[in-house]
């Protein structure tokens, strides 16, 4: 063992999320934690969370554990900033990423820009969606839910699942 050679593990992000919570943003612009993820929130993620734009979905931003985040973060700063499209997607991934901690109540900072561009006032949803949340402002949500998926929609892979 006296090599001096230091080995490093990968520690891949195991917890998964699902579920929908109804929460309230307080007068501050915070949202507490909802118990169900508490422990994860606390415990895997070591209390580190990173919240941006969902760059694809108005109405919505993402919140990723912070480890989960590095990587998504590393892979799209990977993509060359010739095309706009990339830099589009950097700008409102990395660029717009902020580090959030929750407080002694277990309740987080939104920031107010974030909150502001998603349409996010005093109500809003959040969504377990495996790797990551989805924080959904109420009306976003509310319409997003309300549209089905058509039949012209269903992808090849979509159509091999067994629902």
């Amino acid at each position: 063992m006296g090599s001096g050679v230091k080995s490093w593990v990968l520690v891949e992000f195991v917890t998964v999320f699902q579920g929908e919570t109804a929460i309230t943003v307080d007068d501050k612009g915070r949202v507490a934690i909802p118990t169900a993820y508490r422990e994860s929130v606390m415990g895997e993620c070591a209390n580190r969370l990173v919240i941006t734009y969902n760059p694809f979905e108005s109405g919505c931003l993402w919140l990723f554990p912070q480890a989960e985040w590095e990587r998504v973060r590393d892979q799209v700063n990977a993509l060359s900033s010739v095309k706009a499209v990339h830099r589009a997607l950097q700008m409102k991934l990395v660029g717009a990423a902020a580090l959030v901690e929750p407080d002694s109540a277990v309740r987080i900072l939104l920031p107010a820009s974030q909150r502001s561009a998603a349409g996010i006032e005093k109500k809003a949803v959040l969504l377990g969606m495996g790797n990551k949340f989805e924080l959904w402002s109420e009306q976003a949500h509310l319409a997003k839910i309300r549209q089905t998926i058509g039949e012209d929609e269903i992808s090849d892979d979509m159509a091999d699942l067994r629902l």
